[in-house]
């Protein structure tokens, strides 16, 4: 482990009283950096803690936290853990159960106000990334794997044993006597990344005994030439996507690499450490909504993610799985906030005549009124014109999103005449301010 205590000593992550942040499953990888540590603390006197997670999938989960616990009280290290109660759903994804780790791992950073937090990540775990990275398809950057040092959410995440494969771990574990626990579930099949695990990289190693090397200089230059292309990205990044919405036009004069490289960086700043569920298809999908000659639509991606074309810009935003509202009318017999951020208030007297006001005359339609969204097919008669114009043709000649538009209110009365299309268009039910009516709502902002 020379490599690995070189290079922790020598790079400056940390002096003299610092707290030090290490994840800690009890495994061998795990403890053998722990370990590690323990020996650095004679050269550096550094606070040593040992962030333990309980996933709480397996029976063992209980009996792995005490032997973590107890190896910590033995080595004068602080013990801090978390047991993982319920998931989303009642169901275990990889995805979710790191996220809840890191979390925690970031909280017990902020805790003890370190700005370092290492973790037992190998060569292997390495070559293990890149391979399944390079079938399931993936970014310039995805395809590195993971770097040797990250910086995530203001704080350095460090993975010193990058340098060794699993075995190089398991003879300085047995040389030094380090304790560890062994899960079962590493020899499961039925997990992607093990399959990789038993059946290529013995091969690969068999192949040659240093692969592990090989693909470290390979996730290095990638990440070289990442680093590069992100320098040219970023000259331009400001004038083509800000506040994640991306300038479609804008966007299509630039190179091909850069563009490339520009949709790579959205992917990973939204998805960061769950890059991996992006694969080429997702790429396409996105391309072809770029390229597509109408000028809304939207496309669903993993995590929730929708990218929505409006007109000449791509919006990139999180959503729960339901990105349109129901068609479900309430009735408007009081003020009421709409889930647009504006709401509809009943006024006793208004001075505008804007199309953020409605007058009418209650012996004209039929009471109560409602609100509800559009449905296929609606039309109105728009003040002042003599036939009827579809809602829908309204949205597109006021340039109004796929997205504003399932949320926009129309209000009907009883016999679902519309009568007023809030923010947008008054119908031939609405009043003049000198002309005779017993109904004043506005349209307003929630803060108004």
């Amino acid at each position: 482990m020379k490599k690995a205590y070189d290079y922790l000593l020598n790079s400056n992550l940390f002096k003299d009283n610092d707290y030090i942040v290490v994840g800690v499953s009890g495994g061998p990888d795990s403890m053998a950096l722990l370990y590690l540590l323990i020996t650095i603390r004679k050269k550096i006197k550094i606070n040593i803690v040992c962030a333990h997670v309980n996933h709480n999938v397996r029976k063992e989960s209980d009996d792995e936290k005490l032997f973590v616990e107890k190896y910590c009280k033995d080595n004068n290290t602080i013990f801090e853990y978390m047991k993982i109660n319920e998931y989303k759903n009642n169901s275990f994804t990889e995805s979710e159960a790191r996220t809840i780790r890191y979390n925690f791992f970031f909280n017990v950073l902020k805790k003890y106000n370190s700005k370092v937090l290492l973790t037992a990540h190998h060569g292997d775990d390495l070559i293990e990334t890149i391979l399944m990275r390079i079938v399931r398809g993936s970014t310039l950057k995805g395809y590195a794997g993971f770097s040797k040092e990250m910086d995530i959410n203001g704080y350095k995440v460090v993975k010193p044993l990058i340098f060794y494969t699993k075995d190089e771990i398991l003879c300085y574990i047995k040389k030094n006597n380090i304790p560890y626990v062994v899960d079962d579930s590493n020899n499961k099949d039925k997990y992607t990344r093990n399959r990789y695990r038993h059946n290529i990289l013995p091969f690969l190693k068999k192949e040659d005994k240093n692969v592990n090397k090989k693909f470290l200089k390979f996730s290095e230059t990638l990440l070289e030439y990442s680093e590069y292309i992100n320098k040219e990205m970023f000259k331009i990044l400001d004038k083509v996507y800000v506040n994640n919405k991306l300038n479609v036009k804008e966007y299509t004069k630039l190179d091909d690499i850069i563009r490339k490289r520009l949709i790579n960086y959205i992917f990973e700043e939204i998805y960061a450490d769950d890059l991996m569920l992006i694969t080429d298809n997702h790429f396409k999908l996105v391309d072809d909504l770029i390229n597509s000659n109408k000028p809304n639509g939207f496309i669903k991606l993993p995590n929730n993610v929708v990218v929505r074309r409006e007109y000449d810009y791509l919006v990139f935003e999180k959503q729960g799985n339901d990105i349109v509202s129901l068609n479900e009318k309430i009735e408007l017999n009081k003020n009421i906030n709409l889930d647009n951020g504006m709401k509809l208030i009943f006024v006793n007297k208004e001075d505008s005549d804007s199309n953020f006001v409605c007058r009418l005359n209650s012996k004209e339609i039929k009471l109560p009124l409602y609100i509800r969204n559009k449905n296929v097919g609606d039309k109105m008669y728009v003040k002042g014109m003599k036939n009827s114009k579809k809602i829908k043709d309204i949205f597109i000649n006021d340039k109004i999103s796929i997205k504003d538009r399932n949320k926009w209110p129309i209000m009907v009365d009883t016999n679902d005449n519309i009568v007023w299309l809030p923010g947008l268009k008054k119908s031939k039910y609405n009043k003049e301010i000198n002309e005779k009516y017993d109904i004043i709502i506005k349209y307003v902002n929630e803060e108004d």
